[in-house]
């Protein structure tokens, strides 16, 4: 019989064991939907498209290629200003709707609040077609307008179709946002609020000093959600072309929309590849920028015991 010193390790190597079996099917599962498709699209931009010889293997031309390509990085500048733009409206329009229907004096708050989320279940083809038509020249409102006031008005000119674009995305994703926001702050503990009364501060003094730095780690996680988001946007610049008329859209006006027809209209997929790899390296490292950033500044606000 062995001593419980020898017992010991062979104990500890049943448990490994034993949780390596509970994570195996996540990993087989991470690989197969993560790693591999990386793996593969890293393989695919090593080689370059000829008409003439097929795929030949170009190492690292291809990134070469991207890092002076003038119309990546205006598809990349445009993301990035709507994301400066259309990210902090739709969360300030998420959290003011949150602090109404956590103030209990919004009538009708279970149907506000499913109305709201509702937009976040339509299909995003579908958004883009509904809002095509709302906001068309030729069939929607602002062509009935139009005829009725005279007007020259249209939403999908070059210079607005990117502000239409947040219009449709911050119906889209309001109330999901909203909701993250609702259920953190109903979770906030009773007492604050009734401490608050007693020490008789005013709703305002509520939401400002309780209810906002509550948010702040739901906050930091919807801004990530929000840039990664954006960063993919594809279906309403694809979509909208065939549906107006002097949009402004081009093959290139967002990242992915530029490596659709990169890899599917000018079978170019190893460059495609590559474009993809980049993209993901630029968001991965805004959203970890964000993220320092964001609990950085909540440590800060932390309020001391």
């Amino acid at each position: 019989m062995g001593t419980p010193q020898h017992r010991h390790p062979a104990r500890k190597r049943g448990r490994n064991q034993v949780g390596l079996v509970f994570v195996a099917p996540f990993g087989l599962l991470f690989a197969l939907v993560y790693v591999v498709p990386i793996g593969y699209a890293a393989y695919l931009s090593s080689f370059r498209q000829q008409l003439i010889g097929g795929s030949v293997f170009a190492g690292l031309d291809n990134y070469r290629k991207l890092v002076e390509d003038p119309q990546f990085w205006s598809g990349v500048g445009r993301v990035f200003g709507f994301a400066l733009v259309q990210v902090p409206v739709m969360l300030l329009l998420a959290i003011v709707l949150a602090l109404a229907l956590d103030s209990r004096r919004l009538h009708g708050s279970r149907f506000t609040r499913i109305s709201i989320f509702i937009p976040y279940a339509v299909p995003a083809v579908v958004s883009t077609l509904m809002w095509g038509f709302l906001l068309g020249v030729k069939y929607g409102l602002f062509g009935s307008l139009n005829s009725a006031l005279g007007t020259d008005l249209d939403p999908f000119t070059p210079s607005t179709t990117l502000i239409s674009i947040g219009v449709m995305v911050t119906w889209a994703f309001t109330g999901f946002n909203m909701l993250i926001f609702y259920a953190v702050l109903k979770a906030v503990p009773h007492e604050l609020y009734e401490a608050a009364t007693l020490d008789g501060a005013s709703e305002l003094q509520v939401v400002r000093r309780i209810k906002l730095p509550a948010l702040r780690g739901s906050l930091v996680i919807a801004i990530i959600f929000s840039i990664i988001g954006t960063f993919q946007m594809f279906n309403e610049p694809q979509i909208l072309p065939s549906m107006v008329a002097n949009s402004g859209v081009t093959t290139y006006y967002t990242p992915n929309l530029y490596a659709y027809h990169l890899a599917f209209t000018g079978s170019q997929q190893g460059y495609a590849a590559a474009l993809a790899l980049v993209m993901a390296v630029i968001t991965i490292a805004v959203a970890y920028a964000v993220q320092i950033r964001g609990l950085r500044n909540a440590f800060d606000h932390e309020p001391s015991s």
